[in-house]
C-alpha cells in the first residue's frame, strides 16, 4: 500500500480541473445503478485503473460522505475533486457527473409538460408502479445493511410512525433527530475502530470554516428570508437547499422531503411528480438530479430550463459546502465513537422514512387493482431476483402497462 498522502499531480489548476471534468463527465453518462454502483465504479477508476489516490485514502472518503447528510456518490465525486485540482475540481466533478442526467430530465419534463391527458396516461401509470418496486428494493437493502439487529428495527419503525404521525417536514427532521439522539445513547456496539490515513486537501482551514459558516447561514437564513420577501425564487431555493441539507440515507431519501415540498403547495402534482421520480431511474448520474426535472415542471415560474438549473444548483450546494468544510477534520473526527453511535442511529431512522415513503405516497398513488400489484411485483422481482438494470424495468414497466390497457 501507498503511505505517501495523496497529492494533486504538478499540472496546472486549470488543466487538472478540465480533466477531472471530462472523466467524471463519461462517468455521468455511464453510472447506472445508485449511489451504491457509483461507488464501486469510481474506486474501480480512480484507485485501480488512474491512481489518483490510495485504497485508503478512498475509503475515508467513502466513510466521509456516508457520514455527511446529501447524495454520498457526489461527495465522494466532489472530495476527488478536490483531492486532485482544489476546489475548481470539486465543481468539475459534480457538474461533470449531474450534467448527463439532469439534461435528460429537464428534456423529459419538458415532454410530460406537454401531455395534456397526462393523469390518464398508462405508460405514466406504469413508472409510478416500477417507483414502488424501485422504493422497496431500496427498503430491504438499507434494513439488511443498517438495521442489523432488534434494537435499530425498532428505530426505523418508530421512524416511520414519526413520519406518517406527523406528515411533514417538521416529521422528517424530528424521526431523523430522535434517530440520531437514540444511537447516541443506545447503539454504540459494534462501531468499528478505524485507523486514520493520511490526505493532503490543497487549502486551509479558514476556507472551510467559511464553508460551514454559510452552509449555516443559508439554512437558517433561507426560511426567513422567503418568509419576509414572498419571493417564489427565494422559496424554491430554500425548499430545495434544506432538503439537501437534510437527506441522509442516500438519493432515495429525497422522495419524501420533496414531495412534502412541492406536493402541498401545489407546484408540482403529485401525478407529474411521481412520473419524474420513475423516468429518473432510468438515466445514469445521481438521482438528486431528480430535483433539475420538478424545477422544470413546475407551475409557477420560473420552470423549464431556469427552474431546472435553480433547483438542482439548491439541492447540490450544501453537499458541496460540507465536503469542503469538513474534509480537512474527518481524519480526526471519524475517530468520535460517539459520532458513529449517532450515524447508526440516524441510518437506521432513515430507514424508516424510507419505509414510510413506500407507503405514502409511492404506494397509494399507484397500486389500485391486482393487476397493478402484478406489474410491481414483477417489476420486483426482475430488481432482486434477477437483477435486471433499473433502466430496463422502468421501460417494461411503461410498455406492460400500456399494453394491459388496451
Amino acid at each position: 500500500m501507498n503511505d505517501n498522502p495523496v497529492e494533486a499531480r504538478p499540472l496546472g489548476r486549470f488543466q487538472s480541473a478540465l480533466e477531472v471534468f471530462w472523466v467524471f463527465l463519461r462517468l455521468g453518462c455511464t453510472s447506472f445503478g445508485g449511489p451504491v454502483a457509483h461507488l464501486g465504479i469510481f474506486r474501480t477508476e480512480f484507485v485501480a485503473r488512474r491512481r489518483w489516490l490510495d485504497e485508503a485514502a478512498y475509503a475515508d472518503i467513502v466513510a466521509l460522505c456516508q457520514f455527511l447528510p446529501g447524495p454520498a456518490s457526489s461527495q465522494v465525486g466532489m472530495a476527488v475533486g478536490i483531492l486532485r485540482a482544489g476546489l475548481p475540481g470539486a465543481l468539475a466533478a459534480w457538474l461533470g457527473f449531474t450534467l448527463p442526467s439532469a439534461v435528460a430530465l429537464i428534456l423529459f419534463a419538458y415532454g410530460v409538460a406537454g401531455a395534456r391527458t397526462l393523469s390518464d396516461a398508462a405508460w405514466l401509470h406504469g413508472l409510478k408502479i416500477v417507483a414502488v418496486a424501485v422504493v422497496a428494493q431500496a427498503v430491504w437493502g438499507m434494513a439488511r445493511s443498517l438495521c442489523p439487529d432488534r434494537g435499530r428495527l425498532t428505530l426505523a419503525a418508530g421512524a416511520a410512525l414519526v413520519s406518517l404521525a406527523v406528515p411533514s417536514t417538521l416529521g422528517q427532521i424530528g424521526a431523523i433527530a430522535l434517530g440520531g439522539l437514540v444511537g447516541w445513547r443506545w447503539c454504540a456496539a459494534g462501531v468499528p475502530a478505524h485507523r486514520a490515513d493520511p490526505i493532503v486537501v490543497p487549502f486551509g482551514r479558514g476556507l472551510s470554516t467559511a464553508a460551514l459558516g454559510l452552509f449555516l447561514v443559508l439554512l437558517l437564513g433561507l426560511p426567513l428570508l422567503a418568509d419576509a420577501t414572498g419571493n417564489h425564487i427565494i422559496a424554491l431555493l430554500d425548499s430545495f437547499y434544506r432538503t439537501g441539507a437534510l437527506v441522509f440515507g442516500g438519493g432515495h431519501v429525497v422522495l419524501p422531503l420533496l414531495q412534502a415540498e412541492v406536493v402541498p403547495p401545489g407546484w408540482v402534482g403529485n401525478d407529474l411528480f411521481l412520473a419524474g421520480y420513475g423516468a429518473a431511474q432510468a438515466v445514469p448520474g445521481p438521482l438528486f438530479t431528480f430535483a433539475a426535472y420538478l424545477g422544470a415542471v413546475m407551475e409557477p415560474p420560473p420552470a423549464g430550463w431556469a427552474g431546472g438549473v435553480i433547483c438542482l444548483v439548491a439541492i447540490f450546494l450544501p453537499s458541496l459546502l460540507l465536503v469542503v468544510g469538513v474534509l480537512p477534520y474527518w481524519q480526526g473526527l471519524r475517530h468520535g465513537t460517539a459520532v458513529r453511535s449517532v450515524l447508526n442511529g440516524v441510518n437506521a431512522a432513515v430507514v424508516g422514512l424510507l419505509g414510510a415513503a413506500l407507503y405514502t405516497p409511492v404506494w397509494t398513488s399507484a397500486i389500485f387493482s391486482r393487476d397493478d400489484f402484478a406489474v410491481g411485483l414483477g417489476a420486483l422481482v426482475l430488481l432482486m431476483v434477477w437483477r435486471v438494470p433499473p433502466w430496463l424495468v422502468v421501460v417494461l414497466g411503461a410498455v406492460v402497462t400500456t399494453l394491459v390497457a388496451r
